[in-house]
């Protein structure tokens, strides 16, 4: 499927600049920011569904969030023992 957009100029030399750097053409650099920007977006929807039911007191909504900080805890831990 295509999608076609136009962008300003200082947008197209923004996405042109990354291309460069990148060494690679300038429609995949935007496809790979695009994909980027819509991952990033269903994981602030997932954050907030949570949120919204760890507030409402869903019962599976804390045992969720428990298994999505232990990651991090255990990070912190390894980091504050060095």
């Amino acid at each position: 499927m295509k999608l076609h957009v136009t962008l300003d100029q200082r947008a197209y030399a923004t996405l042109e600049r990354h291309a460069k750097q990148a060494r690679k053409p300038c429609t995949r650099v935007a496809r790979e920011i695009l994909l980027e920007g819509l991952a990033q977006r269903d994981a602030a929807a997932r954050r907030k569904k949570l949120a919204t039911d760890y507030r409402a007191g869903r019962a599976d909504a804390r045992a969720l969030l428990n298994d999505l900080e232990a990651p991090q805890l255990e990070l912190l831990d390894d980091e504050g023992g060095r």
